[in-house]
Order: structure tokens, then sequence, then C-alpha cells
């Protein structure tokens, strides 16, 4: 059951504050002391990561890590105690452009601009609420995966173990740039109102559904779209009518792949805020793991515990070569680490969608550490050559 805590005034890296950051969380299992994972969820995802159905948030009916967290499974809630909270900036219960402030009326873009080390600051205040004073584990996907880097960072002393998977200390030009296009389709919109359409009928939807369709192209990989639409036509029921078209597209076949993105971006506008996109975006891209050290190994030196770095060799928004580049960090830093690379084509969902391939080293390290069975080190051997990626045959 999602539930929200009051932090209270609560000042943001920008300099800005809210006079009352309000935090939508779920917890699962019991906490026995010395058993408490943080999961940390990705871009446009919810405190409600296991449970299936039966609860969440409004808009995001189905847990989006239900084949990981729950009982018996990779994250065992019948041993750990998991805690996962919607960070600040988003729009599934916590503060955000769309909360209402102290004047009354929503927030809009006077909502302060957010960094993930809010979300990390957040998260450990919402910990200290829960009575939890140090974690066994903290893991996340995606930025998330940033996130509990992040928590290797600023609270090195707070967590015995970290877990990074398709994550990176930084994005890469290319991503960059997509994301700044997805971002201008929002701003473009003449819905969008300068960030102020929350009080008229009509909001930036077409702006919205273009930039989730943006990130679509990005999280799925050539080989996966190949396998999933190639060049064929949708299906004859298949209508050309969720977004304006131009008028020769009528001569032309409406494409499966087409067909899919509009199918996508139509859900996500009915539960996600523009604005909401805009700010965890930013969060995304200003994220650099060395900022305010000489280098990401320096900033990761306080780190005491064990780390894992998950990859996927089709994911090319965060890539094996960005993973082995965290795990070279960490080794640096004399960190007990392993880099485990999956081969997949799904790209970057494979973190969600693959949870054959995910969960086997995901509970071996939490019970093992690096010493787990299922765990394939990629750091170069004696002769300065690296181990193969895992194959699926290992998890059948």
């Amino acid at each position: 059951m999602t539930e929200t805590v009051s932090l209270g005034e609560f000042q943001f890296a920008c300099g800005e504050s809210v006079p009352d950051l309000e935090l939508a969380y779920e917890t699962y299992g019991e906490f026995t002391g010395d058993n408490a994972v943080l999961v940390c969820h990705a871009l446009t995802g919810s405190a409600h990561v296991a449970g299936g159905r039966t609860t969440g948030t409004s808009g995001q009916a189905r847990a989006w890590w239900d084949d990981i967290v729950g009982p018996g499974k990779a994250i065992d809630t019948t041993e750990y105690y998991v805690v996962c909270a919607n960070v600040p900036g988003s729009c599934y219960g916590s503060s955000g452009p769309a909360s209402i402030g102290p004047d009354g009326e929503p927030y809009g873009t006077d909502f302060p601009a957010v960094t993930i080390a809010d979300w990390t600051q957040a998260q450990r205040a919402l910990l200290d609420e829960l009575g939890v004073p140090h974690l066994y584990a903290v893991v996340g996907g995606s930025v998330g995966g940033m996130n509990a880097l992040d928590w290797a960072k600023r609270h090195p002393d707070h967590t015995e173990r970290v877990i990074a998977i398709a994550a990176a200390p930084r994005l890469d030009p290319q991503c960059l740039a997509l994301d700044a296009i997805a971002r201008r389709a929002i701003t473009s919109d003449p819905n969008w109102n300068g960030g102020s359409y929350y009080d008229t009928a009509e909001e930036p939807i077409e702006g919205l559904a273009l930039a989730r369709q943006i990130g679509h192209v990005m999280y799925l990989s050539k080989e996966s779209m190949d396998g999933k639409f190639g060049r064929r036509a949708a299906g004859r029921d298949a209508v050309r009518d969720a977004f304006p078209v131009d008028p020769a597209a009528g001569f032309f076949p409406y494409r499966d792949v087409e067909s899919y993105l509009d199918y996508q971006a139509e859900r996500f506008v009915g539960r996600f805020d523009a604005n909401s996109y805009l700010y965890l975006t930013r969060a995304m891209d200003d994220y650099d793991l060395a900022s305010g050290y000489e280098s990401d190994a320096d900033a990761l030196a306080a780190f005491n515990g064990d780390a894992l770095c998950v990859s996927f060799t089709g994911d090319w928004h965060f890539t094996v070569k960005q993973s082995e580049a965290t795990a070279e960090a960490l080794r640096a830093t004399s960190t007990t680490v392993a880099h485990h690379v999956i081969d997949s084509d799904h790209g970057h969902d494979a973190f969600l969608v693959e949870p054959g391939k995910v969960g086997p080293p995901l509970s071996d390290f939490l019970a093992d550490g690096v010493r787990g069975t299922a765990i394939t080190d990629t750091a170069p051997d004696d002769d300065g050559q690296a181990f193969a990626p895992v194959h699926t045959s290992l998890f059948s």
C-alpha cells in the first residue's frame, strides 16, 4: 500500500526549498534491524515496486519490478525489508511540479530544480522517519542505478552493498541530445503554456507523447525492434488516428512500429505529468558521479562495501562499456566489485523484461556478495583477457 510521509522543509541542491516535502513510499517485509534494502526506481517509475495489481499508485496499477521483488523472489521480502520511494519531482505521490504550493495553486515550473542528489537526501530522510539507520543494500536500474551509486558517494557508511543495473556514472552526448529533443517536444507544444497548464482544459499531450516515443526508441535495441516489428504494416484494425499526420500518410502503410509507439504514447500521457518529465530528465542528464571530486574513483573512495554492476549487451542507452567504467572506478578504490554482463538483445528495457537473467546474479549477490555462483566478473584476468558475457543457457 502506498503511503506518504511529510519530511517538512526541504532544501534542494539548487538552493531553493519547499516548506513541506511529501514522499510517497511502499515497504515490504519486516524490518529486523539489519535487513533493509532500498530499491530506486527508473525515470517514470513509482514506489509501487511489487505486489502485482493489488496495490499501487493510480495510473500505474501493475508493480514495475514484481518479477524481482516479493516472497521467494530475487529480492526476497520474507528475508529483506524492502523500501521504495517515489522521487521528488515525480507525479506519483511525491512533491513535484503538479503538487499544490503554498499559494494554493500547482507549483508548475516554480517547483525547485531537482537533482539525483536531492533524491538520495530525501530517501535518507525517509529512512530516518522509518527508523532505518543503515541499509543492507541499495539497488536500482537505469537512472535508479545512478541513484544507487549516489548512495555510495554521499552515504558510504550507510549501506553494505550497492547494485547498479543498466546504469552509468553519467550520460553520453547522444543520450543527452535525445533527451534535449524530447524536452523540446514538450515545451514546443502550445498547450504547455510555460508549464502553467493545470487549470486549463488542454494539457501538452502531443508534446509529452512525442517525448515518450523518443524514450521508447532509446530503450529498445536494433535487434529487438527488428524482431518485434520489422517493416510490417500494422494489423487491419489499426487506425492511424492517435496523433495528427500529414495528408500523404494515407498512401503509405501504417507500420507496426508506428502503431506500437502511438499506443505506448497514448497510455503514457494518461498517467504522467509533462512538467515532471522535464524535471526528471534534467536530473538524469545533470548527474555526474565525479562532480565535486577529481574522478569517479575519488567520489567512491569512502565506500567500503561490496558492489555489483550489471549491464546488457544490447543496451546502447547505458552501455556495457559505461558499466565497466563504473566497475573500474570501484576497483581503483579496492572495493570488492563484480561486473556482470548479460547477453541480451532487448536493449535498455532488459532489466525490466528479463527477470530470469537479472534475478539469479542479484539474488546471489545479496546472499553471498561477489562470490555468488551466478555472478561472472568481466574484469580482465591475469592474461589481460576479459571474461565472456553471460549467456542465457546459464539460467535455463
